[in-house]
Protein backbone atom coordinates (compact mmCIF):
# COMPACT_ATOMS: atom_id res chain seq x y z
CA UNK A 1 0.00 0.00 0.00
CA UNK A 2 1.59 3.60 -0.68
CA UNK A 3 2.12 5.68 2.01
CA UNK A 4 -0.17 8.40 1.05
CA UNK A 5 -2.73 6.07 0.15
CA UNK A 6 -5.03 4.96 3.15
CA UNK A 7 -7.41 1.82 2.36
CA UNK A 8 -11.16 2.29 3.03
CA UNK A 9 -12.67 0.01 6.06
CA UNK A 10 -13.70 -2.64 3.28
CA UNK A 11 -10.02 -2.84 1.60
CA UNK A 12 -8.12 -2.95 5.38
CA UNK A 13 -10.96 -5.81 6.60
CA UNK A 14 -10.36 -7.78 3.35
CA UNK A 15 -12.40 -7.14 0.61
CA UNK A 16 -15.61 -8.87 -0.20
CA UNK A 17 -14.62 -12.12 0.33
CA UNK A 18 -14.24 -11.20 4.05
CA UNK A 19 -17.78 -9.44 4.55
CA UNK A 20 -18.94 -12.70 2.99
CA UNK A 21 -17.24 -14.93 5.38
CA UNK A 22 -18.03 -13.22 8.37
CA UNK A 23 -21.67 -13.02 7.97
CA UNK A 24 -21.97 -16.48 6.77
CA UNK A 25 -20.16 -17.73 9.75
CA UNK A 26 -22.07 -15.14 11.71
CA UNK A 27 -25.59 -15.72 10.68
CA UNK A 28 -24.37 -20.22 11.79
CA UNK A 29 -24.49 -18.16 15.17
CA UNK A 30 -27.50 -16.58 15.13
CA UNK A 31 -29.55 -19.68 14.12
CA UNK A 32 -27.68 -21.53 17.21
CA UNK A 33 -28.53 -18.72 19.59
CA UNK A 34 -31.66 -19.41 22.16
CA UNK A 35 -32.35 -15.73 21.71
CA UNK A 36 -31.47 -14.68 17.89
CA UNK A 37 -33.04 -17.98 16.50
CA UNK A 38 -36.58 -16.58 16.90
CA UNK A 39 -35.68 -14.03 15.05
CA UNK A 40 -33.99 -14.84 12.27
CA UNK A 41 -35.34 -18.38 11.61
CA UNK A 42 -37.29 -17.21 8.64
CA UNK A 43 -34.85 -14.96 7.10
CA UNK A 44 -34.03 -15.69 3.47
CA UNK A 45 -31.42 -17.89 1.85
CA UNK A 46 -30.19 -14.59 0.17
CA UNK A 47 -29.97 -12.54 3.79
CA UNK A 48 -26.39 -13.48 5.07
CA UNK A 49 -25.14 -12.35 1.30
CA UNK A 50 -27.45 -8.91 2.08
CA UNK A 51 -26.05 -8.13 4.56
CA UNK A 52 -22.42 -8.86 3.52
CA UNK A 53 -23.21 -6.93 0.61
CA UNK A 54 -25.14 -4.11 2.47
CA UNK A 55 -22.19 -3.59 5.04
CA UNK A 56 -19.28 -4.31 2.88
CA UNK A 57 -20.43 -0.86 0.64
CA UNK A 58 -21.28 1.29 3.97
CA UNK A 59 -17.17 0.59 4.58
CA UNK A 60 -16.35 1.53 1.19
CA UNK A 61 -16.97 -1.36 -0.69
CA UNK A 62 -18.61 -1.85 -3.98
CA UNK A 63 -22.22 -0.49 -4.14
CA UNK A 64 -23.24 -4.16 -5.23
CA UNK A 65 -26.38 -3.59 -2.07
CA UNK A 66 -27.60 -0.47 -3.52
CA UNK A 67 -27.03 -0.98 -6.91
CA UNK A 68 -28.38 -4.43 -7.17
CA UNK A 69 -30.02 -5.67 -4.08
CA UNK A 70 -31.90 -2.92 -2.09
CA UNK A 71 -30.92 0.77 -1.09
CA UNK A 72 -30.73 1.58 3.00
CA UNK A 73 -34.97 2.73 2.75
CA UNK A 74 -35.41 -1.56 1.94
CA UNK A 75 -33.04 -2.23 5.02
CA UNK A 76 -34.64 0.23 7.40
CA UNK A 77 -37.99 -1.43 5.77
CA UNK A 78 -36.65 -5.60 6.03
CA UNK A 79 -36.78 -4.49 10.46
CA UNK A 80 -40.07 -2.96 10.31
CA UNK A 81 -42.34 -4.39 13.27
CA UNK A 82 -39.85 -6.96 14.43
CA UNK A 83 -40.01 -5.83 17.83
CA UNK A 84 -36.39 -5.98 18.30
CA UNK A 85 -34.94 -5.56 21.68
CA UNK A 86 -31.62 -4.29 23.72
CA UNK A 87 -31.00 -7.77 24.67
CA UNK A 88 -31.67 -9.25 20.88
CA UNK A 89 -28.91 -5.66 20.02
CA UNK A 90 -26.74 -7.01 22.39
CA UNK A 91 -26.35 -10.21 21.52
CA UNK A 92 -26.25 -9.82 17.63
CA UNK A 93 -23.10 -7.24 18.57
CA UNK A 94 -21.44 -10.08 20.77
CA UNK A 95 -22.00 -13.11 18.10
CA UNK A 96 -20.76 -10.96 15.42
CA UNK A 97 -17.58 -9.59 16.73
CA UNK A 98 -17.45 -12.36 18.31
CA UNK A 99 -16.93 -14.01 14.72
CA UNK A 100 -14.55 -11.43 13.64
CA UNK A 101 -12.28 -12.26 16.12
CA UNK A 102 -12.26 -15.84 14.94
CA UNK A 103 -11.98 -14.67 11.66
CA UNK A 104 -9.00 -12.46 12.79
CA UNK A 105 -10.71 -9.39 10.86
CA UNK A 106 -8.36 -6.62 11.70
CA UNK A 107 -7.48 -5.74 15.37
CA UNK A 108 -6.04 -2.61 15.56
CA UNK A 109 -8.06 0.02 17.48
CA UNK A 110 -8.59 1.69 14.49
CA UNK A 111 -10.23 0.01 12.54
CA UNK A 112 -12.48 -1.63 15.66
CA UNK A 113 -12.94 1.63 16.75
CA UNK A 114 -14.62 2.35 13.18
CA UNK A 115 -15.98 -1.13 12.70
CA UNK A 116 -17.69 -0.48 16.14
CA UNK A 117 -19.02 2.36 15.54
CA UNK A 118 -20.93 1.25 12.53
CA UNK A 119 -22.19 -1.87 14.11
CA UNK A 120 -23.68 0.21 17.35
CA UNK A 121 -25.33 2.65 15.05
CA UNK A 122 -26.67 0.48 12.57
CA UNK A 123 -27.72 -1.66 15.26
CA UNK A 124 -29.45 1.07 17.28
CA UNK A 125 -31.44 2.39 14.14
CA UNK A 126 -32.88 -1.14 13.30
CA UNK A 127 -33.89 -1.44 16.94
CA UNK A 128 -35.42 1.96 16.56
CA UNK A 129 -37.28 0.87 13.13
CA UNK A 130 -37.99 -2.19 14.47
CA UNK A 131 -40.91 -0.54 16.57
CA UNK A 132 -42.42 1.35 14.11
CA UNK A 133 -44.86 0.09 11.24
CA UNK A 134 -43.64 2.37 8.84
CA UNK A 135 -39.93 3.77 7.57
CA UNK A 136 -40.01 6.98 8.82
CA UNK A 137 -36.88 8.16 6.25
CA UNK A 138 -37.89 8.86 2.62
CA UNK A 139 -37.10 6.30 0.05
CA UNK A 140 -34.15 7.97 -1.13
CA UNK A 141 -32.35 8.06 1.84
CA UNK A 142 -28.53 7.68 0.69
CA UNK A 143 -26.65 4.61 1.85
CA UNK A 144 -24.40 5.11 4.86
CA UNK A 145 -21.11 5.96 4.24
CA UNK A 146 -18.82 4.96 7.31
CA UNK A 147 -14.96 6.18 7.50
CA UNK A 148 -12.22 6.22 9.55
CA UNK A 149 -13.41 8.60 11.93
CA UNK A 150 -11.37 10.50 14.17
CA UNK A 151 -8.38 8.02 13.86
CA UNK A 152 -8.15 9.00 9.93
CA UNK A 153 -6.92 5.37 9.16
CA UNK A 154 -5.17 1.99 10.01
CA UNK A 155 -3.25 1.84 12.97
CA UNK A 156 0.20 0.60 11.68
CA UNK A 157 3.61 0.45 14.07
CA UNK A 158 6.11 2.57 13.98
CA UNK A 159 4.31 5.05 11.78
Amino acid sequence: MAANKIPSLFEWAGGMQAFVTLFDKFYDKVLADELLEPVFKHMSAQHRMHVAHFVAEVLGGPKTYSEEEGSHFIMISKHLQKYLTEAHRKRWMELLLETADELQLPDDPEFRSAFLAYLEWGTRIAVINSKESEATEAANTPMPAWGWGVPGGPYIPGN
